[in-house]
């Protein structure tokens, strides 16, 4: 599908409506295609497609409401009435999503239909061939979605925006058993790119082995000591706590409007000096990777924190014009049927000039994080607990045996202010990110960091 052929031809004149009496309007138009393949032992699990298109229109009024509405009906003279007010509720008719689930016995029939399905189930068989062959390994599943997004923005600052942003995303879940033992090893990646050109990338192929690795190893992980002790974050940890405990309480919603513990502090020390926190959307390829906002504002990078000093929030249109500020291209929504709000893209603390396995060597007793699980944050305090899902104890400045059951207690600002070493390294993560109800492709990054000491959940020492 085109989207440019499927318009509306009085998009100019809806926006001359919507324009009236207002700060700011825009009309978003998109056009998404998803694939979802789960393939396990013996069969695939699941095959789901889906495609949707649809219109968003909006204005910001001069007592700073967001006035929004949305339809797939893109009728001319039902989209002005939109446009008015005459039809108050959002609508949504004849909708245009489709989802099919194919059978296992249909596969090789659906197979004649679609070249471009069985390319990518070539591509997950070849990731199964990767699983590690042992018969610790007891199951697996490969999970593949790539979606494609045409999106035309066009906004009351004479912004007309065309951009087709491509998602590609797998992961996998390897499940290992020994002596009735149970462990599982998960790794995922992301990019903005197509398939064509994702599915030769090393961390793809990579996917399988270093999921079956992680499974085995945790069969022999200990139980995580408990107590206050330094931690090391590796770079491999991907920003997960730069993400949760900081980044969401330096957007704007939250931080202009009291909701956060950076609120009212611009200009002033908020973390170490050997800190600098980033948000670049413009970084190519990365999962959080857009050309314009959802709104039709370019993306560019914004340093968030500099050498310790804070000094800029994430802003959409709403908040920088209701707070007197520019907009920094970060109002990003989920789809049409979602209204902006300022949002993370790829977010990173900066490298440092520390080498990883000199910051290792530092730690006499300690513990090294390699992956970070879920968590919870409370954003107007920055308090955390966070799930370690990789972690090694750390004896005389050596990796001693995994570990398991860890949990990492603390206050993100705290934390970064405590922050002594910072590694030279930067290893970027790709997740969803969700915030009321919204689920947006982002990355997040560090390098290898040493916090002195943190609280960590675990055993007690008798």
């Amino acid at each position: 599908m085109d989207l440019k052929k499927e318009l509306p031809k009085n998009l100019e004149k809806l926006l001359k409506i919507l324009s009236e009496d207002s700060l700011f309007s825009d009309i978003y138009l998109e056009y998404t295609q998803t694939l979802r393949l789960v393939l396990e032992p013996e069969r695939i699990d699941e095959i789901n497609w889906g495609e949707e298109k649809g219109i968003a229109l909006r204005k910001i009024t001069s007592d700073f409401q967001n006035i929004f509405s949305f339809s797939n009906n893109f009728d001319e003279t039902y989209l002005e009435d939109l446009a008015k007010g005459v039809i108050k509720k959002t609508a949504l008719e004849n909708t245009f999503f489709q989802t099919k689930s194919i059978k296992i016995s249909e596969v090789s029939t659906f197979f004649k239909i679609s070249e471009i399905l069985k390319s990518r189930i070539n591509f997950l068989e070849n990731l199964k061939k990767r699983i590690k062959n042992l018969k610790e390994i007891k199951h697996y599943k490969i999970g593949l979605t790539e979606i494609k997004k045409e999106i035309i923005i066009l906004n009351s600052e004479e912004t007309w925006v065309e951009e087709i942003r491509p998602y590609f995303r797998v992961g996998v879940i390897v499940v290992a058993e020994k002596e009735g033992r149970l462990e599982r090893g998960y790794e995922v990646a992301g990019r903005t790119l197509a398939f064509e050109k994702a599915k030769e990338l090393p961390e793809f192929l990579n996917l399988s082995e270093k999921a079956s690795e992680l499974a085995l190893k945790m069969l022999s992980a200990k139980k995580a000591p408990a107590g206050v002790m330094p931690v090391i974050l590796s770079g491999e940890a991907g920003g997960t706590m730069i993400h949760e405990a900081v980044g969401h309480g330096l957007e704007a919603d939250h931080a202009e409007e009291g909701l956060s513990v950076y609120s009212g502090k611009i200009g002033e020390k908020v973390a170490s000096e050997l800190i600098t926190v980033i948000d670049d959307a413009t970084l190519e390829t990365l999962y959080g990777y857009y050309k314009y906002d959802d709104e039709g504002i370019p993306s560019q990078p914004v340093v968030l924190i500099e050498k310790g000093i804070l000094k800029n929030f994430l802003y959409d249109k709403f908040f920088s014009l209701k707070y007197g500020k520019k907009s920094n291209g970060h109002g990003r929504r989920q789809s049409y049927r979602y209204i902006p709000l300022p949002r993370m893209g790829n977010t990173y603390i900066d490298r440092g000039f520390c080498k990883p396995e000199d910051i290792l060597k530092s730690i006499d007793k300690g513990l090294l994080v390699k992956k970070m699980g879920g968590g919870e944050v409370n954003p107007l305090t920055g308090d955390f607990v966070f799930e370690v899902r990789e972690g090694y104890y750390i004896d005389k400045g050596e990796i001693a045996y995994p570990i398991k059951g860890a949990t990492l207690v603390g206050n993100g600002p705290k934390v970064l202010e405590i922050i002594d070493m910072v590694g030279n390294d930067l290893h970027f993560e790709p997740g969803i990110c969700g915030k009321d109800g919204q689920g947006v492709p982002v990355s997040d990054a560090q390098p290898t960091l040493r916090i002195p000491e943190i609280t960590v959940g675990g055993v007690l020492e008798s």
